[in-house]
């Protein structure tokens, strides 16, 4: 098959049907780079390409207008479970599927139990299907203010292709809407992924926000509507993704190979590849290096039409020695070992960054000009009282629980009177550690590590010590005095 050239691809318009007198703009994003049309295919090969493996919402897709939202399915809505893109692939795999954020997803697959399936992570290599999450497209010159109203990061001094973990937030509370990623493709050009089980309270958000501003028109936000999307983690994932991608003939948009040793934790890169023995291609996917195991990974968007097709090449091309598919249950205990938060379980409406241990995403300059959504709750609980600051009420913290494990909602008590100070919001046994580790908030003062706490588990008051998270070393690939993983 012949290869795209990058500079046909960029050249490459879209019209939005509904704005026709809007002109045609060169778009250097993901839209514009799955487009087949271009002067290096053939009549006949534009025409198959267009017809077998471009549906009409990825060439014609529609900004979100305050009117209307975009939904992951382009029928009515039901209470019927949606697929992602590798359902059927799931199956073939002996998937358990189970409901999750709206979505039927596997929780665990027929090769590997829950808890050896964690441990394949952390020592070789394991795909998650993560297509059930929102992927947004937002641009236009008031993007950067949008985000910088909504969130308290510093998106002014976010890097083109490079990803920061943030907050949708309320305003006046401060209290976290949702838990998101964003990565900046471009100047006024932002990719941002939301959880699926806040779908609808984070469109109905977005579209008031938008409308709220002073020049909505000039913010262009938009679905990646049935984009897939897939998290290669594990201490082999740089390896395999790499061979994945030499095999797949895959450039960057300058039409050079890249090695993903320079691509470090919390990057992104867009690719253009074939799959081999596959009809559709050359296609972008856009690589972000990251995840939610506390491993080395990687994060990667790809076009509807070539998920499964891309799937099936990476397992295949890393073999089942080195790569297998694994479920939400792994997920839930990796991510828990590596300290990170579930949102309407370790977040929610109610609390706000600092009470959540995500002080870090409010970035210096926005600490001293603030200008974000409840920024005055939130700068207020930065201040310690001494400084004239109030605090935060509660903190989230890590616990090591003896005996049963603690799950969501066990009390947190101090000293022998069970005196209550707090509530445990996650809990599972550690496959890595071996010991019952749990998340949750205590009252401030009951925070520090090495405090020793009461739990309630099953009514009997169980031996608990505050501990730092992560409870397990992260592996990330950073750029630190030349060093990665630290």
């Amino acid at each position: 098959m012949k290869r795209l050239s990058v500079v046909n691809v960029l050249k490459t318009s879209i019209r939005h049907p509904k704005s026709p007198t809007r002109p045609r703009a060169l778009y250097s994003n993901i839209w514009t780079l799955t487009s087949p049309q271009t002067t290096s295919l053939s009549p006949k090969r534009r025409d198959f390409y267009q017809a077998k493996c471009m549906p009409k919402a990825i060439l014609q897709p529609q900004p979100i207008q305050s009117s209307q939202h975009r939904h992951a399915s382009t029928g009515p809505e039901t209470n019927a479970l949606k697929r992602t893109a590798l359902y059927d692939l799931h199956l073939q795999h002996g998937a358990k599927m189970v409901p999750f954020g709206g979505f039927s997803m596997p929780v665990q697959y027929s090769d590997l139990s829950v808890g050896d399936s964690h441990k394949w992570t952390r020592e070789k290599a394991s795909l998650f299907d993560v297509g059930h999450m929102v992927q947004h497209r937002l641009s236009g010159p008031a993007a950067s203010l949008l985000l910088e109203r909504v969130t308290p990061s510093s998106i002014t001094a976010l890097e083109d292709y490079h990803s920061t973990l943030s907050c949708l937030l309320h305003p006046g509370t401060g209290g976290i809407v949702d838990d998101m990623v964003i990565s900046r493709l471009g100047p006024d050009t932002f990719y941002l992924v939301t959880n699926a089980a806040c779908r609808d309270k984070d469109l109905t958000y977005l579209k008031e926000q938008i409308a709220d501003l002073p020049n909505p028109e000039h913010v262009d936000w938009q679905i990646l509507i049935d984009w897939g999307l897939v998290a290669l983690q594990g201490p082999l994932s740089a390896p395999i993704l790499q061979d994945a991608l030499v095999g797949a003939e895959a450039t960057d948009l300058e039409q050079r190979e890249f090695d993903l040793q320079m691509l470090y934790f919390g990057q992104c890169k867009h690719f253009i590849l074939n799959v081999p023995s596959s009809d559709c291609g050359p296609a972008p996917i856009l690589v972000s290096r990251g995840g939610y195991t506390g491993e080395d990974g990687f994060e990667i968007s790809i076009p509807p039409f070539m998920t499964q097709a891309f799937t099936e090449y990476l397992l295949k091309s890393a073999g089942p020695d080195k790569l297998r598919f694994a479920g939400l249950g792994a997920r839930d205990s990796l991510r828990l070992e590596a300290g990170m938060c579930l949102y309407g379980h370790d977040l929610n409406d109610d609390t706000t960054p600092v009470e959540g241990g995500l002080s870090w995403i409010v970035h210096k300059d926005r600490r001293v000009g603030g200008g974000f959504h409840g920024d005055e709750v939130i700068l207020r609980q930065l201040r310690p009282v001494k400084d004239g600051g109030t605090g935060p009420a509660k903190r989230r913290v890590g616990l090591i629980v003896e005996g049963a494990p603690a799950r969501e909602g066990a009390q947190i008590v101090e000293g022998e009177d069970g005196e209550e100070i707090g509530t445990v919001t996650s809990g599972c046994p550690s496959p890595t550690l071996g010991k019952n580790i749990a998340m949750g908030y205590v009252k401030s003062g009951m925070h520090k590590a090495g405090t020793e706490v009461g739990v309630v588990v099953r009514g009997k008051r169980r031996k608990g010590l505050i501990t730092k998270m992560p409870f397990v070393k992260s592996q990330y690939w950073k750029q630190a005095a030349g060093t990665a993983p630290g």
